[in-house]
């Protein structure tokens, strides 16, 4: 029997932030070898890759578990959640967790980040259970190059499962790794599918999260260079309307030769987004952090496992969002001569 938990406060930090939003990462692995998150040639002797280690199904936290934190978080104020990896597709089971999480009160989203490869055979059911917005990984519009970005030759895949969360009528978002030297050359190819298609295109700064070797300066291309690329094809207008606490800043685009669509630019080295961030991210690993680019985790896995009550939990959580930082420091890290890296895995942290 659990107890019952009455909200005290909404979840806010010390800066007056309110956190509204939890990612869940489900699983660390994924049916991708991206270059810049899970390298087959990882330099690293120790990588998931080269050893094989990836989390044990016991390592993980077990869907009983992660209903039970989702339920607390929204028994507190948390309303929306995002199902991240590693791959979430790939964990076994998930339709049936997601069944679960929709009959939770007062959750009024479930948002689904995936790399596209299994859309097609799950778009249909995802939709069935109430998923609405489908985030959707794709660098690259040129199969050959996808196969080199991701070590696989899955493009098709990824593209037949847009095309079918599209026909079902998914809010789909692209988002696109900007990576100089690699993709800078398909920007403008993607502003226009902005134009052609129902698919909001959001570029990120390429930033570097885990494995030390896959960052380099030489490819970090900044949003007001990729901006201006957009511009020569129409004008991108600052959008006026509510589009959520996300970290995109969005545009509406209009297109020269015609046609409208939206894009985005996400800019953590940039113009970092700290001042309204409104999420916490659960890793595979079942630890809390209240930043992705802070190292600084609370283990709920260890609680859970070791009797905590549920009002324990909640305290723990709210301790988290208290220690929430201000901000992260980035563009001075990264881009100075001794630049430093979160240490946490993409893959387990959650994308």
């Amino acid at each position: 029997m659990t107890e019952k938990i009455a909200p005290i406060s909404p979840l806010v930090d010390q800066f007056s932030r309110t956190i509204s939003y939890l990612r869940l990462s489900l699983t660390d692995r994924c049916n991708l070898r991206c270059i810049y998150c899970m390298p087959e040639e990882d330099q690293d002797p120790d990588s998931q890759v080269k050893t094989g280690k990836f989390l044990q199904h016991s390592e993980l936290l077990s869907y009983e578990e992660l209903i039970r934190v989702v339920r607390l978080t929204v028994s507190q104020g948390m309303n929306k959640l995002r199902l991240t990896g590693g791959e979430p597709l790939v964990r076994k089971e998930i339709l049936g967790f997601i069944h679960q999480l929709g009959q939770l009160e007062g959750l009024s989203e479930i948002r689904l980040t995936t790399n596209g490869v299994l859309l097609a055979d799950y778009a249909e059911q995802l939709y069935a259970e109430g998923v609405r917005h489908i985030n959707v990984s794709l660098d690259t519009l040129i199969r050959e190059k996808f196969t080199r970005i991701t070590g696989r030759d899955y493009f098709t895949k990824v593209w037949d499962g847009l095309m079918a969360a599209k026909r079902l009528g998914f809010r789909i978002k692209l988002n696109v790794v900007a990576m100089k030297g690699v993709n800078d050359d398909e920007f403008q190819d993607f502003a226009r599918l902005a134009l052609e298609q129902p698919f909001q295109v959001r570029f990120i700064e390429f930033m570097p999260v885990g494995d030390k070797n896959s960052w380099q300066k030489e490819k970090f291309i900044s949003s007001e260079e990729i901006k201006l690329l957009v511009a020569e094809l129409g004008s991108l207008t600052p959008f006026t309307r509510s589009h959520g606490e996300g970290p995109a800043r969005m545009y509406d685009f209009q297109g020269k030769n015609g046609g409208t669509g939206s894009i985005g630019f996400i800019s953590p080295i940039s113009h970092h987004f700290c001042d309204k961030c409104n999420r916490l991210r659960l890793t595979s690993e079942g630890k809390l952090r209240a930043c992705l680019l802070s190292d600084r985790e609370t283990d709920l896995k260890a609680l859970l496992r070791n009797g905590a009550t549920d009002q324990e939990l909640i305290d723990s959580i709210r301790q988290t969002i208290m220690n929430k930082p201000q901000g992260h420091t980035l563009q001075q890290d990264l881009l100075g001569p001794d630049r430093q890296t979160c240490s946490g895995r993409m893959s387990r942290i959650g994308g």
